[in-house]
């Protein structure tokens, strides 16, 4: 049911955080993985120790999510090397604003649409028509917790979120027919550097926990396992659907 053993997968934002444990899992299963992200250099270090291990291989390929002609050229140099796309996961994303939407400027604005919608927009349609012909892919779309809740501080990053939840609905009723699947992960806090701000002040830290039932930061790992649900055979049925991966923070009153 968890088998990925031959599948090629493509995970944006893979040289650290839950883009990289989502690789390291999804090789462990048996994929062969693509890390990328945008410097070569930290790229190679997480290929180099997946493939030191048992499971997967693993190719290093750096892109930038903000350039369409540059996730052309990483589509084009992952089937020049392993032929096709079996599995899409659209993680890489960016905050570059903290504080109200009445101070953020056009540029930072925009920039966060084109990173944390645009890209995946781009991605999935580079990805899909091949999928469609095969009768046979998955589309994962690292959303977070954020698209369910309004911000005083980071509303534009939550804005971006919610669009990539409806974006996978969409999506899903389009390439539904041709059993193409396309669904959401997402997370609520999760130690990793995106997130540094929150867990490494006790402030803030106990203002998020309060409220989460598991009491505890999630890590990276966490949200990997959901990704390898949502490739493998195990998710065959599922399509259109957000996952949320959060200790319970959403069914409680508090958090951040």
């Amino acid at each position: 049911m968890f088998d990925l053993t031959g599948k090629v997968a493509v995970i944006t934002g893979s040289s650290r955080g839950i883009g990289r444990a989502t690789a390291e899992a999804l090789a462990a299963h048996g994929a062969n993985v693509v890390i990328s992200s945008r410097k070569q250099d930290a790229c190679d270090r997480v290929a180099e120790e997946i493939n030191s291990k048992p499971g997967g291989r693993a190719i290093a390929m750096a892109a930038n999510i903000a350039s369409k002609p540059g996730l052309e050229g990483l589509v084009d140099a992952v089937r020049g090397v392993w032929g096709q796309i079996d599995i899409m996961v659209c993680n890489a994303a960016s905050n570059p604003y903290f504080g109200p939407m009445s101070g953020i400027t056009d540029d930072q604005f925009e920039k966060t649409l084109r990173n944390n919608i645009l890209s995946n927009h781009w991605l999935i349609q580079l990805v899909a028509p091949e999928m469609i012909d095969r009768k046979d892919g998955s589309i994962i779309i690292i959303s977070s917790i954020g698209g369910f809740r309004g911000s005083g501080t980071i509303g534009a990053y939550n804005l971006t979120k919610a669009a990539d939840l409806q974006l996978a609905r969409n999506l899903a009723v389009e390439l539904g027919p041709h059993n193409v699947r396309v669904n959401c992960i997402a997370p609520g806090i999760i130690k990793t550097d995106f997130a540094r701000a929150i867990w490494e002040d006790e402030v803030n830290l106990a203002k998020a926990l309060h409220g989460t039932p598991l009491r505890r930061v999630g890590e990276p790992q966490d949200v990997a396992g959901a990704a390898v649900f949502l490739a493998a055979p195990a998710g065959r049925y599922v399509t259109g659907q957000t996952i949320i991966v959060d200790g319970g923070a959403t069914i409680t009153v508090g958090g951040i």
